[in-house]
């Protein structure tokens, strides 16, 4: 039995493996401009950021229906439950639908096909988080807004992401405090590939509650500082730094100085079938390359439920915390 954890850091559509984007493809007459699974598998060598997010965006063109969007949900919310996963906060990108004809309806409802059953069939709890991109205008991120607003029951929170750099935070003041005045919750992606400065700026202008990646904020002492006094949780995303160049290899990642710091990590997976790994697998392979103790891999399950959008199920909360307390390690 695996370490129970909460993901806290997950793309949706990042969990699209090839295996499932040619199944789509062939269901929905796309034709993909690849031979096969290997020959896919082998576009996943990435120079940054960048590279990544033409080929995710371009994968994307498989996703048509609610079907496809509740099998994409359900392929992931299977793996993640077989490596230990209780409860996930999951990320979805409704502009790189939207764009291409896909309606907010079609997202949501075929997302909630898997999600609003995924206790009874997986175990698992979920939230669904709505991300702009954030190399999109402010204008499209406040019509996003807008659109979603008959799927309010369904969604907790906003999130920031895709190319971070030259998109600082404060670009969205507008639509989180509009976010924020229908009782949305806050995160953004900061501090991945953009300075310690646009991690500042989630949180003074946003009003973030928790920072997506957040490695560069030990860059900036005082930064590190304000964020281990005010408890603001950073969702580490280890293979994803690696594959995104981030960081050179996995044994550089900085998440023991982190902890080392005070700061309140925890361990996801980002973007897995790009990535190499599902939650499990980033523990496993900070285990291994960073020596992290069993008492480290505890803590950091415990962060992760600590750091969740749980506060108005505390019991649910203190369940999974006394699962990881009780967990016996082999």
């Amino acid at each position: 039995m695996p370490l129970p954890k909460a993901e806290l850091h997950l793309h949706i559509e990042g969990t699209l493996e090839p295996e499932l984007a040619f199944e789509l493809a062939e269901r929905n007459g796309v034709k993909l401009p690849y031979a096969d699974t290997d020959e896919l598998r082998e576009a996943y060598r990435f120079e940054g950021l960048q590279s990544f997010l033409n080929l995710y965006y371009e994968l994307m063109a498989v996703l048509r229906t609610e079907r496809d969007f509740e099998d994409l949900a359900n392929a992931y919310l299977a793996r993640a439950a077989a490596q230990g996963v209780r409860h996930a906060e999951i990320f979805f990108d409704p502009q790189a639908h939207t764009s291409r004809g896909v309606g907010m309806d079609t997202v949501v409802e075929g997302l909630w096909r898997a999600l609003g059953s995924s206790e009874d069939n997986h175990g698992v709890s979920t939230q669904l988080i709505l991300c702009f991109l954030r190399d999109e205008s402010a204008e499209l991120a406040l019509e996003t807004l807008e659109s979603a607003r008959p799927y309010l029951d369904r969604i907790v929170g906003v999130g920031l992401d895709s190319a971070e750099v030259g998109h600082p935070p404060v670009k969205f003041r507008e639509v989180y405090e509009a976010a924020a005045a229908l009782g949305l919750r806050r995160v953004a992606h900061a501090g991945e590939e953009g300075p310690p400065e646009y991690i500042t700026q989630a949180l003074d202008v946003l009003g973030v509650k928790r920072v997506d990646h957040g490695l560069r904020c030990m860059e900036d002492p005082a930064l590190v500082e304000r964020l281990v006094r005010d408890r603001i949780p950073l969702t580490v995303c280890p293979l994803s730094n690696v594959r995104l160049r981030a960081v050179d290899t996995l044994a550089d990642h900085p998440l023991p100085a982190m902890l080392d710091a005070g700061l309140l990590c925890t361990v996801n997976s980002d973007d897995p079938a790009y990535f190499g790994g599902y939650a499990g697998d980033n523990f496993h392979a900070v285990r291994d390359a960073l020596g992290l103790s069993k008492d480290r891999l505890r803590a950091l399950a415990r962060n992760s439920f600590v750091a969740s959008f749980l506060e108005h199920d505390e019991e649910r909360r203190q369940r999974y915390l006394a699962e990881v307390e009780a967990y016996a390690f082999p």
